[in-house]
């Protein structure tokens, strides 16, 4: 059972097959290198490989958590008192709201890769955006996160 100060933490890590895709476009660029010789085979190997991968890590780096009275999706920090009714959405579902059911005005916190979600409104008056969209391997655990939250 995780602590109740922090009762939802996730990191939208990317696939393992993105990390693969890295280290082949590392050997990509240690191809490219090859006709330069050895030294700059190597650097394009490991350049290539370096720079693909930090690019996966920052994408997959997003975090979802529910902390102290607040709902931290990414670099939004949200309080409870300004959230409405969670919803858990099935694949079938965050795919409509990713597509044609999805409002301009959302804050969108998606990963293709998770076919999982949740729809939060967002009722504070002074706020345009209508819902919060989270991507997440655990929708109902965050749902009921944020109820917990909300009821402090």
């Amino acid at each position: 059972m995780q602590p109740s100060t922090q009762p939802f933490d996730e990191r939208l890590t990317a696939p393992r097959s993105w990390w693969l895709i890295a280290v082949l476009i590392g050997l990509a660029c240690a191809l490219m290198l090859l006709p330069l010789g050895t030294l700059p085979l190597l650097g394009g190997l490991a350049g290539g490989t370096v720079l693909s991968a930090v690019a996966v890590s920052a994408y997959g780096s997003a975090r979802i958590r529910v902390v102290a009275g607040a709902l931290v999706a990414g670099d939004a920090r949200i309080p409870v008192s300004a959230l409405g009714e969670a919803t858990v959405l099935d694949a079938e579902e965050a795919r409509a709201w990713r597509t044609h059911k999805a409002d301009p005005r959302a804050f969108m916190l998606l990963r293709s890769y998770i076919p999982t979600a949740v729809r939060v409104e967002v009722t504070d008056p002074q706020d345009a955006t209508p819902y919060v969209y989270l991507s997440t391997r655990d929708p109902q655990a965050l749902v009921a996160a944020l109820d917990t939250a909300v009821r402090a």
